[in-house]
């Protein structure tokens, strides 16, 4: 694997900018693909996630607790119903959407669902932390509701919640969870900070995870030594998943995410402190792994997904993230695990926070401020 930093003062990368007065339809050509813009759904409060319905109905989570419904490019005005408490503060609030892969058989139908959760009745600590909740979806109402998974201790600090969720091609359910604002505890096995579970889709810890039988550490733990990822997404060749997490300042990273392995915040980072001072003076440990790429200055990454099938000619194959800071999408043009190439599109476009590919094979990206879902045609 070919290590690559980008970094935005020397990086030379095609730009196509997006004008403060961009109108949805322009024309946009990027390096390998011409496309425009179209304005798929609007008024979305903060929306932090997106999942599609089979009948092709869109739910949305907006972080300040609701969940909504998208349908034929209309939002409904009605919330759906049955939301479990949230507690939206700081980086918190309802957060990622993913569907069971067998979402349409008979008896299933199960949304699952991550959000910061308010300290419970016989919970230790005080304040949140991230919880995996499932419930299917009845007459604009979630019903048959089932706590999977939560973060434990609850704590007051209100950053670095991840909640990300991701399944693989055997049916277990990932999600990640940050470091809460503790980062010297991440390397340690034996607490919920700065990890990526693996649970059976009811929550039970599979038998095979990794640190299981280790004395003291947490389970359902499938990998460690991470800060707070916030992008999630499955290759749909190899099955394997890929997760980026922000950095500090600077160092930003794309991971691909493997049983048991220790991605090394904070002990190696290419990232320093926010006053400038250093964390650590390691950048590489034996036993650590090192990101696929790495951006200095930080990007503050949020939503990922893989581009496949027909409809992107000129970006099949490629790997797509959001930034928050930078308020672009980054475009990453892989030689099996490896980018060989990234370009930036649509800069100024807003803080994306998600990027999923439909069932009908477009992108889809949500916006924050003004709330919105864009959908990026291709245009021959």
């Amino acid at each position: 694997m070919i290590v690559k930093t980008l970094v935005a003062a020397t990086c030379v990368f095609a730009c196509t900018c997006v004008a403060a007065q961009q109108q949805a339809g322009e024309v946009f050509q990027s390096g390998d693909q011409k496309f425009r813009i179209e304005s798929f759904a609007a008024n979305i409060d903060s929306p932090w996630a997106m999942a599609f319905l089979p009948n092709g109905d869109m739910l949305v989570t907006e972080r300040s607790g609701n969940l909504r419904l998208v349908k034929d490019g209309q939002l409904m005005p009605d919330v759906i119903a049955g939301v479990p408490d949230v507690r939206a503060k700081g980086q918190g609030g309802l957060l990622d959407l993913e569907l069971h892969p067998d979402y349409q058989q008979q008896g299933n139908g199960w949304i699952y669902f991550s959000y910061s959760s308010p300290v419970q009745s016989g919970e230790s600590g005080s304040g949140s932390n991230t919880a995996l909740m499932r419930a299917r979806l009845a007459d604009m109402k979630l019903v048959d509701q089932q706590l999977v998974f939560k973060a434990q201790p609850n704590y007051r600090k209100t950053q670095h919640y991840g909640g990300r969720i991701q399944f693989d091609t055997d049916g277990y359910v990932y999600l990640t969870v940050g470091d809460r604002g503790g980062r010297d505890e991440v390397q340690r096995l034996d607490n919920y900070r700065g990890k990526i579970f693996r649970l059976h889709a009811d929550g039970t810890v599979p038998g095979d995870n990794p640190f299981v039988d280790t004395p003291g550490a947490v389970a359902a733990t499938w990998s460690y030594g991470h800060r707070n990822p916030q992008g999630f997404a499955r290759h749909s060749l190899t099955g394997e998943l890929w997760a980026h997490e922000h950095g500090p300042r600077g160092g930003d990273e794309l991971n691909i995410i493997g049983r048991g392995k220790n991605y090394g915040w904070p002990t190696i980072t290419y990232g320093r402190n926010y006053t400038g001072t250093k964390i650590t003076d390691e950048t590489q440990r034996p036993g650590m792994e090192q990101p696929v790429i790495y951006w200095v200055p930080s990007i503050a990454p949020s939503g990922l997904s893989f581009v496949d099938g027909d409809k992107y000619p000129g970006w099949s194959g490629n790997l797509f993230v959001g930034s928050l800071k930078f308020q672009k999408i980054q475009r990453l043009v892989l030689d099996g695990d490896s980018v060989v190439h990234e370009e930036s599109l649509l800069d100024g476009i807003g803080r994306v926070r998600a990027i999923e590919q439909g069932p009908d094979g477009y992108l889809y990206v949500a916006v924050e401020s003004p709330g919105r879902i864009l959908r990026l045609m291709p245009v021959e």
